[in-house]
């Protein structure tokens, strides 16, 4: 079970993620390190620990400094994935919190390192990290998080294709359209259940005056 809510903004800023979310969230919002997620409260942030590992490639691309902090944290980026591969296949969460706790000390401990060098591109970097750092491990505190937002990035992936073949919306009425038929389409696809049979319900209730059915 489950469900989606789309929203088409005009630009990609704290204004849209408000109207998306509004001022407070109940639960754990993962994502990646977009600064406008900055407004939500740490404890109630995860930060997409795939998107670290592609940034963190990134700098281990450029060499020098940059590469050998890089290549200390894709280790202990490693030994995270593996930690929670294990969980999902049958550990314990408090088996999981036990492993993960050095290496909490470990990844800390390298971006300070990083942080300290004269690379000032690893610098910013780091600091940027160092500071949300406790959001990278609210999935070792909270049951039911995950470390990634692979699930949400699938959830949109439709949505993505879309926009690619037909140009976008044109209009605030098309985007109206588009963000409630990607809403029912993607809500239904979570729940296992048809959209035509859906579709064909609301159809029926519009016409005879009942209820939509709901979502």
């Amino acid at each position: 079970a489950g469900g989606a809510v789309f929203l088409v903004a005009r630009l990609r800023n704290a204004g849209g993620l408000g109207k998306l979310l509004g001022s407070a969230i109940a639960g754990v919002l993962c994502s990646d390190r977009w600064r406008a997620y900055d407004d939500y409260p740490l404890g109630q942030r995860q930060l997409c620990w795939a998107h670290l590992k592609r940034n963190f490639e990134k700098q281990q691309q450029r060499g020098g400094t940059a590469a050998k902090v890089a290549t200390a944290a894709l280790e202990v980026c490693r030994r995270v994935f593996q930690a929670w591969h294990l969980f999902r296949g049958g550990g314990s969460f408090g088996a999981l919190d036990e492993t993960l706790a050095p290496l909490m000390l470990e990844l800390l401990d390298v971006l300070q390192q990083g942080q300290r060098s004269r690379d000032a591109r690893l610098r910013s970097f780091c600091a940027r990290l160092l500071g949300p750092y406790a959001a990278l491990w609210t999935f070792a505190v909270v049951e039911g998080v995950e470390p990634t937002n692979n699930h949400a990035e699938r959830v949109l992936r439709r949505a993505v294709l879309w926009r690619r073949r037909s140009f976008g919306c044109q209009s605030d009425a098309g985007c109206r359209f588009v963000e409630r038929a990607l809403t029912v389409v993607q809500s239904l696809r979570l729940q296992g259940r048809s959209v035509l049979n859906y579709l064909k319900e609301a159809l029926i209730a519009h016409r005879t005056g009942n209820p939509v059915p709901t979502l």
